[in-house]
């Protein structure tokens, strides 16, 4: 599968809410890196992290374009509220082995209502 086509897939999951498929996407070992947070490492552990996003949060993800370089893939995408980012997807073997997302975390949070780092 390209980084493409994984991409479309990865999108329709994450707007879906379901935690478990898309980790299936997932290397064992992957490596999710969203900068606004620590780097969740391993399959299980990124599940865990999506399930927690999704019952936090009424997340939608609209792309805006796709653009891959070999076995990069890079998503654009905004939401319904405004918010925009980005995430570089590196696939091997048909799968996510590491992922990096750009986006504003505090923008995020006051769209939501959720509380605001105290740090």
């Amino acid at each position: 599968m390209t980084p493409s086509e994984l991409i479309k897939i990865w999108v329709e999951l994450f707007n879906k809410g379901n935690a478990e498929a898309i980790a299936e996407l997932y290397h064992p070992d992957a490596i999710n890196h969203q900068v606004a947070n620590d780097p969740v490492i391993g399959r299980k552990n990124i599940c865990k992290m999506f399930a927690t996003e999704f019952g936090t949060a009424d997340m939608t993800c609209i792309i805006e374009n796709i653009f891959q370089d070999g076995e990069w893939g890079i998503l654009e995408w905004k939401d319904p509220l405004g918010l925009r980012g980005c995430g570089f997807f590196h696939v091997v073997e048909g799968k996510i082995k590491f992922q990096r997302g750009y986006w504003d975390k505090l923008s995020f949070l006051k769209m939501h209502g959720l509380p605001l780092p105290t740090k």
